[in-house]
């Protein structure tokens, strides 16, 4: 089979795309995927180094103000379908796939043009405007929250899939991952992180969280605070005289690579409500304390984060409304209520889908006819 995979522009579009080519190379490693973007994008650094094939076309997201550079969009987007159109002629593929992002656009409509199967796959409970566009002429929508069926066409063919997430975040152990993190198996595990850059709202309010809780021999916190916000996150600490080195149930790191196993050690999970967090989170089952990033497209973590409470899985606080009060009461309250933290859990659990790549692969193999 033939495949070609479009997404990108941020780490929310590109990482599925890239889970859904490398389980189509497992699935048939005979099978031939090319991955479709943007030069300018991220998936222009990230997608060679995967090792995959990868083409790009000329396009670029509309502004929302009325302005003489909508022009030159509009010629973009019109330069950007001709290049699609190369790519697809050439390639010839048996199935088109998108993520979302504006480059998905081109390639996912030429596509259709063209009457090869396609299939968009949103990973957010708000749709970006791309792919709402889109789910109105594709032949399959692949969502990750049911609550996101709404907002597309009543005529889209709509599947909750579910988003991938890694196999190491699925198969990552509680008792090794405490060993090789080197905290203490008996004590409830707090894992407070801001994304993969960090967030400094969230560094800001765990300070004044850490200097409550570093007494307490029962609890203990792992905190990522991003590479740009370590320093200053132990310059405070410091000046209200925490020594990590004392303080053995603190760990402040700016950054893990080995999140599988920050999140198979937590009991409790303070973070953003990205998509690919949230799918790695309802995974493993785990209970979370959710700060939406106010600043996301179309407030689309909000939504993600209220898909998430309204079954019960999570609590929200704006981040308008942080605060260390706030947090050290919801985190106090959680640990010393397990009954209400096991259900929790057990909310968290039946809306993770560790199945997502599985589905999504057998809905590729569907419109290519295998």
């Amino acid at each position: 089979m033939r495949v070609v995979v479009t997404g990108g522009g941020t780490g929310g579009h590109i990482y599925p795309a890239i889970a859904i080519a490398k389980g189509i190379k497992e699935d048939n490693p005979e099978a031939k995927v090319l991955f479709v973007g943007t030069s300018k994008g991220l998936e222009a650094d990230i997608v060679p180094r995967e090792g995959f094939e990868f083409r790009t076309v000329t396009v670029e997201g509309l502004t929302r103000r009325v302005s003489p550079r909508v022009i030159v969009t509009l010629f973009k987007a019109c330069k950007g379908c001709y290049d699609a159109y190369r790519v697809l002629k050439e390639f010839k593929p048996e199935v088109v796939v998108g993520t979302g992002g504006y480059v998905c656009a081109p390639v996912v409509m030429t596509a259709a043009g063209l009457r090869i199967p396609t299939l968009i796959h949103e990973q957010n409970a708000y749709p970006g405007i791309t792919n709402r566009l889109l789910a109105r002429i594709v032949d399959k929508v692949a969502v990750t929250f049911e609550e996101s069926a709404r907002f597309f066409s009543p005529k889209a063919d709509i599947t909750v899939t579910g988003l991938p997430v890694r196999p190491e975040i699925l198969s990552a152990r509680r008792a090794a991952a405490i060993s090789r993190l080197g905290i203490d198996r008996d004590k409830f595990t707090v894992l407070a992180m801001g994304g993969s850059r960090g967030a400094r709202s969230i560094n800001k309010t765990m300070v004044e969280v850490i200097c409550r809780a570093c007494g307490y021999r029962d609890l203990q916190f792992l905190h990522m605070t991003g590479y740009q916000g370590y320093e200053e996150t132990v310059s405070e600490l410091r000046t209200r005289g925490i020594d990590l080195v004392t303080y053995r149930n603190i760990t402040v790191t700016p950054y893990l690579y080995n999140i599988h196993e920050a999140l198979a050690a937590a009991d409790l999970v303070i973070c953003r409500a990205g998509a690919t967090t949230i799918a790695e989170i309802t995974a493993r089952g785990l209970p979370s304390i959710l700060i939406p990033y106010p600043f996301a497209s179309a407030n689309h973590q909000e939504y993600n984060a209220r898909a998430l409470v309204t079954n019960g899985a999570a609590v929200m606080i704006l981040d308008a409304d942080l605060s260390a009060d706030i947090l050290w009461e919801t985190i106090w309250n959680l640990y010393t209520d397990r009954t209400r933290l096991s259900v929790m859990a057990k909310k968290s659990r039946e809306l993770g889908k560790p199945d997502a790549l599985k589905h999504l692969l057998q809905l590729v193999n569907e419109l290519g006819g295998k």
